[in-house]
């Protein structure tokens, strides 16, 4: 189930939301209600999904009010945030990296003469990625001391499996939002807040992003391009996965809203960024957060000296890439950004071109992200290397039709949007802020947006969100 669907949006969330408001706030009623509604969309792809997050809300909660005692001696206590976070990485790395590490394995074996590991496959668990950090940000930060753990079993099983984040995130710290189980504020104000926010999201997700998908693959499915047509391909995929992402990020926050939570902010215009410093501290918020608090720092972060910081950057980023998916394309991409910032630190925390205009200093940024998708984007290493090399083809394309190609991509619809998309992405008007302070002529923009896409949603074929993949 996804939020842009007619099953999510025609049935299940009016339906969640009605009997949530119908039982009784005092108690623990409505927490339990979340938690059932969040399996059934978690099962509905498959039941047996069901059962591994369960499994990592038992896991997590039981080291979780072990680590929460007061009477273990600090070697005990560290043992067991040991034993408890290493069991999560597990489950993930063969949710999501056994197959990986096989293919790799073979991949060696052939050439030193060895056996081949064994063939098992499965599916990616979705989601696995995030309620593992959850579960992670929960054993840390009950071990810091810094939230106690939850009493209540119902309470922690519906902060791992709360279904408005449980898919893509926002990645929620467990010290942040685990007050909000136990009392939050309701309200027809957060909620019509809350509505406004998942509209423009979903006009994010359906008007944009899934208009300029097929402009993106076609750009990175031809054989060959020129400059022109790569260059415009790779735009296209650079806006759609943020109106992708950000609009799930949006959705995502709005019910939260809806329900009383308020979940941290997920993007601060990152295209605006003038450095590659900058653009991490408006790009995936709680991703970089949460590799900055749970990782970067306890390496050290960069309390030793700029050789450590450097080589504990590249660390994080290479390990960040890692995490959006099981390919050596992405470890590249995470290097690129790793090496990037590497260098900006190197120069005391700024580009090389902090001395040119803003106007330029964001334009160099945004370019230097762009090369960074190509990674991120293509299948295959070989097939980035392609793509790079199309960016800065001087003749034409040869194997491939490219005036039919460009007829294809450079349509008045694509143009349109490319250049709406660009005009919202350098705005400084967020959707996040905008929808905080609700009026009538808010109210009614946000409705149309609503009827716009649900309209426009009802003739696209199912594209669900690029993050799921990760």
């Amino acid at each position: 189930m996804v939020f842009a669907s007619t099953l999510f949006l025609g049935y299940f969330l009016p339906l969640v939301l009605g009997v949530y408001y119908l039982l009784p706030a005092a108690g623990r009623w409505r927490n339990r209600w979340l938690l059932v509604a969040s399996y059934v969309f978690y099962g509905w792809w498959d039941p047996l999904l069901v059962t591994l997050l369960f499994g990592m809300t038992l896991w997590s909660f039981g080291f979780a009010r072990r680590l929460g005692r007061t009477d273990l001696a600090e070697g005990h206590r560290r043992a067991v945030l040991a034993v408890g976070v290493a069991g999560a990485l597990t489950a993930l790395f063969f949710g999501k990296y056994f197959g990986f590490a096989c293919e790799n394995y073979d991949a060696l074996a052939s050439r030193l003469g060895w056996s081949s590991a064994p063939d098992v496959r499965w599916a990616l668990p979705l989601g696995i990625s995030f309620f593992t950090f959850h579960a992670i940000s929960t054993l840390v930060d009950v071990y810091r001391r810094e939230v106690k753990p939850m009493d209540s079993l119902g309470d922690y099983a519906c902060y791992l499996a709360f279904f408005p984040q449980l898919i893509a995130g926002p990645i929620l710290r467990f010290g942040v939002i685990a007050p909000a189980f136990a009392e939050r504020r309701h309200g027809w104000p957060r909620v019509a807040s809350g509505l406004g926010l998942f509209s423009l999201g979903l006009a994010k997700k359906v008007l944009l992003a899934n208009t300029l998908a097929p402009v993106a693959d076609l750009a990175f499915g031809a054989r060959q391009l020129d400059a022109g047509l790569a260059w415009f391909g790779l735009l296209a995929y650079a806006l759609q996965l943020y109106y992708d992402f950000s609009g799930y990020s949006d959705m995502a926050v709005g019910l939260g809203r809806m329900f009383g939570f308020e979940f941290p902010r997920n993007f601060q215009a990152p295209y605006l960024a003038e450095s590659l410093t900058d653009f991490w501290r408006r790009w995936h918020l709680s991703l970089s957060a949460f590799l900055r608090d749970y990782l970067y720092v306890p390496l050290g972060g960069n309390r030793f000296g700029l050789g450590r910081t450097c080589a504990n950057l590249l660390l994080v980023m290479l390990l960040g890439g890692l995490w959006h998916g099981a390919q050596w394309t992405f470890v590249a991409w995470g290097l690129w950004h790793g090496l990037l910032l590497v260098a900006e630190r190197c120069l005391g925390g700024k580009a090389w071109y902090a001395g040119l205009p803003r106007f330029l200093r964001v334009l160099l940024t945004f370019v230097l992200v762009l090369v960074g998708w190509v990674f991120f984007r293509a299948p295959t290493l070989a097939s980035a290397v392609d793509y790079l090399h199309a960016l800065v083809r001087v003749t034409p394309a040869v194997e491939v039709p490219a005036k039919l190609l460009g007829a294809e991509l450079f349509t008045a619809p694509h143009l349109l949007v490319i250049v709406l998309a660009l005009f919202f992405a350098w705005s400084r008007r967020r959707a996040h802020d905008w929808s905080e302070q609700w009026t009538t002529r808010r109210a009614i923009l946000c409705g149309a947006l609503l009827l716009l896409s649900l309209g426009v949603l009802s003739t696209q074929k199912a594209n669900p969100f690029l993050y799921f993949q990760f």
